[in-house]
């Protein structure tokens, strides 16, 4: 939070910024209220990027529309049976949602919609207060004498926003169970901004928490989502977590709080896998500052692990966790589909979760070349994500250790980066193509072609580059050698 003359200033910017002024000329010509609402008026109070403009209004969608269309370079519907028309106006992109109120009716998985005619109620259902405040900027239809703009407040955002707490506008219980999809909300604004749910506000969490599953799985897949691609998630997790929302959205996390047995001691898998996932966001910022978040890099991290419980066995006074990582890799895919999401989601972050181990034991004995290669091969184009896993699965509290195994990654990829200046390793293939092995076999298409094929991406990972003379020869020595 600023200073309050600074974000006064902001607020006023914002009014006075073309769109807004044009919007509220034109609404109040009508007779209608605009009033800019949420994010906007909660991020300039908190001096963070304003991104989006989002207004209510007391027009209907068609109202709306017609108002906006002759201000706008483009309109759309982002859903105006939900009451929202979407347009670009002077090169801004803005929303305007007619005054509404969802609600479910606990057997539907998706809100019910009623248009409301007072600013003051629509906000009363939002969320959470501090993105329950508005600024009026128009006068106001019951012909009060209220200046605009105006600050609406129902709830207290202003001073939750000083005090850094997160509550409802209503009685949490009654929020919760209007679209319970907030409880999860809940976790991704505490940690984006850093604040403390409200007592009530919790316990409202854990009472509800059953609830979660009244939403469908997209909508829990994209809240799940935007919560991993926020800076710092790990405080939103614990939340879900602590609430038993995390055992029916993603049971395989919770699921790594093992018991450690009396005579076996190892660490606490829940805790490494938080702290995996965070230094693997930490990692994507000083590897690659400019790029955007990786919801795959972090899906990976905080999975990793999760074929641990399954493959848990106590021999002696030692854990083991054989083949968790091909354990993990098959839970992960099961885990994500059911989630709903996209295909290539769900097969990167298996491959991250298979390869996660494929690291270790390199510090110990030298790597040739060919295992170097296979590495890379079997890594393609997730290589810079493993890169991220491996070295933010590094946890030891064993100085001397982290050291060695930071030191032998170093050591792998600059091995790799010489490996691929001297062999154009991102594009490993045999010396010959199909083609040419069918001419110089004299075959036709067939398994045969797949197997020389094979041979000589074989020969290529062991030796490297052979060239093509080579290569004819290895190839006629195999067919040969086939045939005797």
């Amino acid at each position: 939070m600023t200073d309050m003359a600074e974000a006064t200033a902001r607020l006023h910017a914002l009014v006075a910024s073309a769109p807004t002024a044009q919007l509220a000329e034109a609404f109040a010509g009508a007779g209608h209220e605009l009033a800019l609402v949420g994010g906007p008026v909660r991020d300039a109070f908190l001096d963070r990027p304003v991104t989006d403009l989002d207004f209510a209004s007391s027009a209907t969608p068609d109202e709306i529309h017609a108002l906006v269309a002759p201000l706008a370079d483009a309109t759309w519907d982002v859903g105006r049976e939900f009451g929202t028309i979407a347009a670009r106006i002077g090169g801004a992109d803005v929303e305007i949602t007619t005054y509404r109120a969802d609600t479910y009716d606990g057997v539907s998985r998706k809100p019910t919609v009623a248009f409301g005619d007072s600013l003051e109620d629509d906000l009363e259902r939002r969320d959470f207060t501090v993105n329950a405040m508005a600024l009026m900027l128009t006068p106001r239809r019951d012909g009060s004498e209220a200046t605009v703009p105006q600050l609406i407040d129902v709830g207290g955002g202003l001073e939750h926003l000083l005090q850094g707490v997160l509550d409802t506008p209503m009685a949490p219980e009654r929020s919760f169970d209007d679209d319970p999809l907030r409880m999860m909300r809940a976790a991704r604004f505490a940690a984006q901004l850093g604040f403390e749910v409200a007592p009530r506000a919790l316990e409202a969490m854990a009472a509800l928490a059953e609830r979660i599953r009244d939403i469908s799985a997209e909508r829990v897949r994209d809240e799940l989502s935007k919560l991993l691609l926020t800076s710092t998630p790990v405080p939103g997790l614990r939340l879900l977590t602590d609430a038993g929302i995390l055992d029916i959205v993603l049971p395989e996390v919770p699921a790594l709080r093992l018991e450690a047995d009396e005579h076996a001691h190892h660490k606490d898998v829940f805790e490494h896998s938080l702290t995996v996932l965070q230094q693997g966001i930490d990692l994507e910022a000083s590897r690659n500052p400019d790029a955007a978040p990786d919801l795959v890099s972090r899906l990976a991290g905080l999975l990793h692990d999760i074929g641990k419980p399954a493959t848990r066995r106590i021999e002696g006074r030692v854990v083991t966790f054989h083949q968790h990582d091909l354990v993990g890799a098959r839970m992960a895919k099961q885990r994500l589909k059911a989630l709903r999401f996209d295909n290539d989601t769900v097969k990167a972050v298996a491959r991250l979760v298979e390869l996660h181990l494929r690291f270790y034991g390199y510090g110990e004995q030298a790597w040739t070349d060919s295992a170097v290669r296979r590495y890379v091969r079997d890594a393609g184009p997730l290589l810079e994500r493993l890169h991220i896993l491996t070295r933010s699965d590094v946890t030891t509290r064993n100085r001397r250790k982290a050291e060695r195994l930071d030191f032998a990654y170093d050591d792998l990829e600059h091995r790799i980066a010489e490996l691929r200046e001297q062999e154009e390793m991102d594009a490993v293939r045999p010396d010959l193509d199909g083609e040419q092995i069918m001419a110089i076999l004299g075959i036709r298409p067939g398994r045969e072609v797949g197997e020389a094929y094979r041979m000589l991406l074989e020969q290529r990972l062991e030796h490297g580059p052979l060239g093509a003379e080579r290569a004819e020869q290895v190839l006629r020595d195999w067919w040969a050698s086939r045939s005797s």
